[in-house]
């Protein structure tokens, strides 16, 4: 195991290096905290153990500002000077254990092989995590396109880290929902997953609803509140349509980022959280950046890992699995069988859905919960057809008594292969050919005589 002692006795470091490396473990030291900090965020040891009193950077700021440069080794404190309040400060920054001085060599050695089990078991808990990820993700999030799944195994080597992501996409694509998914693949997952949409709430509000505020603080203020940081402490904070947040509340948001405090608002002292943040947002942020609407540290800061969810235009080999997904929820919901026609599935499968994965999925609840027969067929789906595809016609034909659709020349030629692929699993029986397609077997007729397959 990598440890890293930070302590300014030149002869402590070099006693408890000399028993570390007895023990088999890595040894580094520095006597210098500030350089020591450094140091850690870049070369990541396993254990850091930080003497408390030392000059210029005690040990408390240094693990403040080790955990706010997302730190993820294991820190265990020291020092001659400790007390239970000591103690419990450290705890409470996230301090691993303590280690009171003059300490016992057996004593540092078994404080170590239990941070070193902890940290094997971190390590295989990830692992699991990673293997499991892909088919956790896909329990959220419906396709197999190759674009989807792109998107997906970045989402899913990511969650393991604390790492700030950055969700981009058209309204609609699921942001939200990948946001969720890569909270529920972390470490962080039993703990709180809150959402928040900057567009929804009106600027003067923002601020107390994010960080809270202190009795007082504004007209209406009649007691202390804590903020929605706060409530997702120990786990995931979305905020959606970050490229909304006002300006003056961007340098506030930055300042939790580097820090990992925040002040709510009317109070004179800050607050320590802990918390992974996913933003994400419709508008290109580089744009909002040049336009002087959006902070570049900020954009910066957040842009850490960038996650682009495709449009639903750019996968639309998924559509047809989604509608099945959708009309299966539906059928829960709504307690009784829904099924989507071949004809209504080719002419959905044409549409450009500019709403994306929602206006699929409201399409398919609408139109489950306005059907008789839970059948949903064209019909159904009049909205979505081609603007000029629906007119009444009787029935099946020139002559009928319903309606048909003129459909794009790509939706004709799904349907014809349809139509062929079904006549060839009946066997030439146009009858049971039309029993598969879900149509009668006098549109079957029209639909043979208009593609020249009678």
């Amino acid at each position: 195991m990598r440890v890293f002692i930070v302590d300014d006795d030149a002869g402590l470091r070099q006693s408890l290096g000399l028993l570390l490396k007895e023990a088999g473990h890595q040894v580094d030291a520095d006597g210098d905290a500030e350089h020591a900090l450094s140091r850690v965020l870049d070369e990541e040891p396993d254990v850091i153990l930080c003497d408390v009193r030392m000059p210029a950077m005690d040990g408390l700021t240094f693990l403040q500002r080790y955990r706010a440069g997302h730190g993820g080794g294991l820190v265990l404190m020291m020092s001659a000077y400790g007390n239970e309040d000591a103690a419990v400060a450290a705890m409470r920054e996230g301090a691993y254990d303590y280690l009171q001085k003059p300490f016992r060599p057996d004593e540092v050695i078994l404080t170590l092989r239990k941070a070193e089990e902890r940290e094997r078991l971190r390590r295989e808990v990830a692992s699991l995590r990673a293997s499991l990820g892909a088919d956790a993700v896909r329990d959220e999030i419906v396709g197999e396109s190759a674009v989807l799944r792109r998107a997906i195994e970045l989402a899913t080597k990511v969650a393991a880290y604390d790492t700030t992501v950055l969700l981009t996409g058209e309204s609609g694509t699921g942001k939200e929902v990948f946001a969720r998914a890569i909270h529920n693949l972390s470490p962080r997952s039993e703990a709180e997953f809150v959402a928040v949409n900057c567009a929804a709430i009106p600027e003067h509000l923002l601020e107390s609803e994010l960080f809270g505020h202190v009795k007082g603080a504004f007209t209406g203020a009649v007691g202390d509140r804590h903020g929605l940081v706060e409530e997702a402490n120990g786990g995931t904070l979305l905020l959606d349509e970050i490229g909304e947040m006002p300006l003056a509340l961007q340098s506030k948001l930055l300042r939790f980022l580097e820090e990992g405090e925040i002040r709510r608002v009317g109070d004179r002292r800050s607050r320590r959280v802990d918390v992974r943040l996913i933003a994400a947002t419709a508008k290109s942020l580089d744009e909002a950046v040049r336009r002087k609407e959006f902070r570049d540290d900020l954009y910066f800061r957040l842009n850490v890992v960038h996650l682009h969810l495709p449009s639903l235009r750019e996968r639309p080999e998924d559509v047809p699995t989604l509608l099945a997904h959708f009309a299966q929820l539906a059928a829960r919901r709504l307690g009784r069988p829904i099924s989507i026609t071949p004809q209504a599935l080719t002419m959905l499968s044409s549409y450009q859905w500019p709403g994306n994965v929602r206006e699929l999925r409201n399409a398919v609840e609408r139109a489950a919960v306005l059907s008789e027969t839970g059948r949903l067929d064209s019909a159904d789906f009049a909205p979505f057809a081609d603007p000029a595809a629906l007119h009444s016609d009787n029935g099946a034909g020139p002559n009928g008594n319903g309606k048909t659709l003129r459909l794009k020349p790509q939706v004709e030629a799904l349907e014809r292969a349809a139509i062929r692929r079904s006549l060839a699993a009946a066997g030439g029986n146009r009858r049971e050919a039309a029993k598969l397609l879900g149509v009668s077997l006098r549109t079957l007729f029209y639909k043979l005589r208009r593609y020249d397959l009678a």
